[in-house]
């Protein structure tokens, strides 16, 4: 499975952007596709995410603000941020997996930062 993330970028407290994760390859077999934020000196946490049957999960401090959606013709998982907050600032990488015990696929990173 290969994973190729776009979107991101710079925004104001309060604005919206959008991040899209493309899989190509196996993915037919993938029954999960998360986003994660990592920022300086910290482990990658988990924003969103995606099970099939198509069952979002979200952390709670994006609930409600951030919206996770998958287009199935394209294989592309889209996550929306609205209401963006400095605290969303980081790098947003994609996560693919094929089973509870895998493998597992990462995207490259995509910067988000959330500035006045």
């Amino acid at each position: 499975v290969q994973l190729q993330a776009s979107g991101g970028g710079l925004a104001q407290p309060g604005g919206s952007l959008r991040l899209s994760c493309a899989a190509s390859g196996r993915f037919n077999q993938i029954d999960r596709m998360s986003w994660f934020r990592q920022t300086t000196g910290s482990s990658r946490e988990l924003v969103a995410g995606l099970t099939v049957p198509f069952t979002p999960f979200y952390d709670g401090s994006v609930q409600g603000r951030f919206t996770i959606s998958r287009d199935t013709t394209k294989h592309t998982v889209t996550l929306q941020m609205t209401n963006l907050k400095p605290e969303d600032t980081g790098t947003y990488y994609c996560h693919a997996s094929l089973g509870v015990a895998g493998p597992y696929y990462w995207g490259q990173g995509t910067q988000v930062t959330v500035s006045s």
